[in-house]
């Protein structure tokens, strides 16, 4: 039996992400998609309301199961028995990151495999950041996530719109 991890932020999950782990799971006889705590970027969501919202994106998928981890992601593999690590490509530049952090994860677990699934064409502009600003700004992202997503996105913008704690870091105005 082959498990797999799908590593990631996931702030929030959208239908690139959904698109890899739909895919690595006809791959793969087990895939985890790990939610990771405590990346180094601003987050709008709690590891727990990531995790609730990713677990809900994946309902009904008897093969994709959704856990939460912190450290280093070679050693949660170790830890829950994972051969595999999934990524997903959208643009070249992607490539060039995921060459590298392919490279680190060899150096430091040279038994755990990297796989790169090239997203489907619809997904290549989607991105997490790319997401929460168009939601920031009010604007529609029911074609990029999954409605309970969407809600959230709404939700959480505007709790924090009335206490002012929203600041954008990149702009799509620009």
């Amino acid at each position: 039996m082959v498990k797999a991890i799908f590593p990631g932020s996931f702030d929030p999950i959208h239908y690139g992400h959904i698109d890899i782990a739909l895919r690595a799971a006809q791959l793969f006889d087990e895939v985890v998609v790990a939610v990771y705590d405590r990346p180094l970027k601003h987050l709008i969501f709690s590891p727990e309301e990531r995790i609730a919202l990713v677990e809900e994106a994946f309902r009904g998928h008897p093969r994709i199961s959704v856990m939460g981890y912190s450290g280093l992601t070679v050693e949660f593999c170790h830890q829950i028995g994972a051969q595999v690590i999934v990524r997903g490509l959208r643009v070249f530049s992607d490539f060039e990151n995921e060459f590298r952090m392919a490279l680190a994860n060899r150096r430091l677990a040279p038994d755990i495999e990297m796989v790169m699934l090239i997203t489907n064409e619809e997904h290549t502009f989607l991105s997490s950041t790319t997401v929460r600003e168009i939601a920031s700004l009010g604007g529609d992202v029911s074609t990029m996530v999954p409605p309970h997503v969407a809600e959230a996105l709404e939700a959480r913008f505007a709790q924090m719109s009335e206490s002012q704690q929203w600041s954008h870091m990149k702009s799509l105005r620009d």
